[in-house]
């Protein structure tokens, strides 16, 4: 039976961590301010950002919402983007995805100024991950890794798969395994034999966005599986890509949905904030 990965507790750890750095920046006359953009009237959207809104207050971070509506088009949210990365108060940027038809969001991350792209999306973020010379890293792979960390298992000299291969999670995912020392296999919707390939993983991340899709016999007894997935079942209820019934009877160490991954998600949100405050006034490297 697999040991359950609270998620829950140990994203409250790292905001418990991340408030107490704010606190101790303010002592040195530095706040902390998280710009968050949403566009329209999409209801996850909505939740995404109230949720990253309750965060900051229970961290201390400083919440500045630009709502707006609908039909707005690509050159005003560029516009604000470019106003919010010359805005010396601010210290994040953040887009909240998806946007309208009508805004090509590959230009609006494009915009973002790097030292503030909190969601570590844009070309140069990615160049840094990719060498291992970063500020922060994108929130969803980062809080898999705290969550695999936590377990005790040593990433190094592991076989780790990772299903999925979204800029977003799967190859970041990929990314910082791979600098941990593990040896990594991708594996997509093309790949040929995903059971055998899974079975022989001792650390297995499910990032497709399909219902339960990784079965018991996917899973290597006593692996660490991270369900990343945010899914629904036939009775509408929340689930991950993980058919976690099934295998948590196989696996060692397992995340629930809810309650595993997405909390760790906004928490390194909340980490990254603060540690671009830190570089942005010379307080912090880069590593």
């Amino acid at each position: 039976m697999a040991k359950i990965i609270d998620g829950k507790q140990i994203s409250m750890d790292v905001k418990m961590q991340v408030k107490a750095e704010v606190e101790a920046l303010k002592k040195q006359g530095v706040s902390v301010c998280l710009a968050v953009v949403i566009v329209g009237n999409d209801p996850a959207s909505r939740v995404y950002v109230n949720n990253k809104k309750k965060a900051c207050e229970l961290v201390c971070i400083e919440s500045r919402e630009y709502a707006l509506p609908e039909e707005t088009t690509e050159e005003e949210l560029l516009a604000l983007v470019r106003k919010l990365n010359e805005d010396s108060t601010v210290n994040g940027i953040l887009v909240q995805l998806p946007v309208p038809k009508q805004i090509d969001d590959h230009k609006i991350i494009a915009a973002i100024d790097p030292r503030k792209d909190v969601d570590a999306f844009t070309e140069g973020c990615v160049g840094k991950i990719m060498i291992g010379e970063y500020d922060f890293l994108p929130c969803t792979p980062a809080g898999c890794m705290d969550l695999i960390h936590s377990t005790g298992v040593p990433v190094s000299g592991k076989q780790a798969v990772v299903i999925g291969r979204s800029n977003i999670v799967g190859k970041p995912m990929a990314m910082l395994l791979l600098h941990e020392s593990a040896t990594v296999t991708i594996c997509h919707s093309r790949t040929q034999n995903l059971k055998e390939i899974c079975r022989g993983a001792d650390i297995l991340v499910a990032a497709v966005g399909k219902a339960k899709m990784v079965t018991a016999d996917m899973v290597k007894p006593g692996a660490v599986v991270i369900d990343v997935g945010m899914n629904r079942d036939e009775n509408g209820k929340l689930c991950g890509d993980v058919d976690f019934d099934a295998v948590q009877e196989v696996a060692g160490y397992l995340t629930p949905v809810p309650g595993g991954v997405g909390p760790m998600t906004i928490a390194t949100l909340m980490r990254n904030t603060v540690t671009a405050a830190k570089v942005q006034n010379g307080l912090e490297n880069s590593k």
